[in-house]
């Protein structure tokens, strides 16, 4: 049988449809992720970092139960869509102060089920759109001063499940909480683990009489730092001071005899 001839132009549209008809490329996924419609599901994976090949338009990141230590600068890909990050049941210890830069649109952070003893208020400044934090079930004692400022849409927050040191420190948590409770979720579950005579105790009930041994004070760790610099330099200088002085009354106590010791000679010619 012979072959049928088909014309170019015929063939270029029977092409062009074939194009249009199959499967549009997918945007980026890290082989360890399954991704669809714009959310990404990393979990469960032994992953050690966060992967680097997500797509931009990815507005959800599901990462728990892997092994990630560390967000370092740089943890993340631009993400500017990114509405939801999800990092339970890590071994999360430490987050720098620009671990999280670019994810300005974040909405809902949890964090829980990490390592985590020590928040910087400066880590969560990006995130001037976050609503919702999940800090619970970490290793926290307390939460710097500022922390929940530097967020002004919050709208919850969740501590349960964190050894809370019941003493000074804590004075601006509890005082935060206490002018925000609409906002605190769990508040039953906010105790004291230290000292020993408050263990268990709500934070909640903590009232300014459990403060009157804590004193205000405005001074910094630099301040400090300048006092002992300070206190050594006043000691010797005022020694210097004192030798100096000495120096000149005694010098002064000898220009007075001295005119004596003149005249002597004067009266002894004289006889």
């Amino acid at each position: 049988m012979g072959c049928r001839r088909v014309p170019g132009r015929v063939l270029a549209f029977q092409l062009s449809c074939l194009l249009l008809l199959g499967p549009l490329p997918s945007p980026a996924c890290p082989s360890a992720c399954r991704c669809s419609s714009g959310e990404a599901d990393c979990s469960q994976h032994g992953l050690r970092e966060v992967p680097q090949s997500l797509s931009t338009n990815t507005s959800a990141l599901w990462l728990g139960y892997n092994f990630i230590a560390v967000l370092g600068p740089g943890s993340f890909p631009p993400l500017p869509k990114l509405l939801l990050l999800s990092l339970p049941h890590n071994h999360l210890g430490l987050i720098h102060s620009r671990a999280l830069l670019g994810l300005g649109a974040l909405r809902d952070l949890d964090l829980s089920n990490n390592r985590l003893t020590v928040l910087s208020p400066d880590t969560f400044l990006p995130l001037t759109s976050l609503v919702m934090l999940n800090l619970g079930s970490n290793r926290l004692r307390e939460l710097e001063p500022g922390l929940a400022e530097v967020l002004p849409q919050l709208q919850g927050l969740l501590l349960q499940d964190n050894p809370w040191v019941c003493s000074c420190s804590i004075r601006p948590l509890w005082r935060w909480l206490s002018h925000n409770r609409e906002k605190v979720q769990e508040k039953t579950l906010l105790l004291c683990r230290a000292p020993e005579q408050l263990n268990n105790y709500p934070i909640m009930d903590l009232r300014n009489e459990s403060f009157t041994q804590c004193q205000e004070t405005s001074l910094t760790v630099q301040h400090y730092i300048a006092f002992f610099i300070i206190g050594p330099f006043c000691f010797m200088a005022s020694i210097f001071f004192c030798t100096f002085m000495g120096s000149i009354t005694v010098f002064c106590q000898h220009l007075r005899r001295e005119p004596d010791s003149w005249r002597r000679p004067h009266i002894c010619g004289g006889h």
